[in-house]
């Protein structure tokens, strides 16, 4: 099985924290489910027009006859679904909403020195916006995340089991996307690598970044490229 492990575009959230002190950006105020800003947005559509004409990064994934992915998941963070959305619709395939992959953190905001979980976007509200996703029973009129603020153990402790679950569906091959976050995909690749807990590396994904797995018969993984951003210029180069 390939797995594509996709960051989303840029959000509003990466402006304020990437801004230099007392610089316009840093101005702004934290959103706790952030969008796609314009950047983002032009990121998304040129990761999708990438991986769908045959701009790939390997010879083998060139001239298959079949869309490069046969499934694609996302979180269900807003930044995650609008970015899938693009790449679904270039691919043709409906993403399936995979709520463990989202953020570490979950949907919080600092307020008066406390950081306070939120609901995320209730099932109507995603439907409304996003229509070509499919959803899980997760994600209700109430929202999906009910986990108040995530501490980091906890979150290592989730990339681990969507790993073992990765690992789980390797039998049954296939290439499968995942767009994610930068945070979530490090924690997830240590994972996968029985590196966690850890803190002495970062695998570092720019907005868009692309990094495949292949997953052997007998169980070995195979990292083939890391962090990938052919597809972008350089003035839409973004940490975040």
């Amino acid at each position: 099985m390939e797995i594509y492990l996709i960051r989303h575009g840029q959000s509003a959230n990466n402006v304020i924290e990437s801004a230099a002190p007392g610089s316009e950006g840093a101005l702004g105020s934290r959103h706790q489910d952030p969008e796609l800003t314009a950047k983002g947005q032009r990121q998304a559509e040129l990761v999708a027009a990438f991986l769908a004409g045959g701009g790939h990064l390997l010879p083998e994934e060139r001239g298959v006859g079949r869309p490069l992915l046969d499934r694609l998941y996302c979180s269900a963070m807003v930044r995650a679904v609008h970015t899938a959305q693009y790449i679904g619709r270039a691919l043709g395939l409906r993403p399936e909403v995979w709520v463990e992959v989202h953020e570490m953190g979950g949907i919080y905001l600092d307020e008066d020195g406390a950081k306070v979980g939120y609901p995320g976007h209730s099932a109507g509200q995603l439907r409304a916006r996003f229509p070509e996703v499919q959803l899980p029973g997760q994600v209700t009129e109430e929202g999906w995340w009910r986990g108040g603020y995530e501490e980091a153990h906890q979150a290592e402790g989730r990339a681990i089991g969507v790993a073992r679950q990765l690992r789980a569906m390797a039998s049954q091959g296939g290439r499968i996307g995942v767009v994610s976050h930068g945070d979530f995909l490090n924690a997830l690749l240590k994972a996968l690598e029985g590196h966690l807990p850890g803190t002495a590396s970062y695998w570092e994904h720019r907005n868009t970044g692309i990094t495949r797995l292949d997953f052997e018969p007998g169980g070995r993984m195979v990292l083939r490229y890391l962090n990938r951003v052919e597809h972008l210029p350089a003035d839409l180069l973004t940490r975040g």
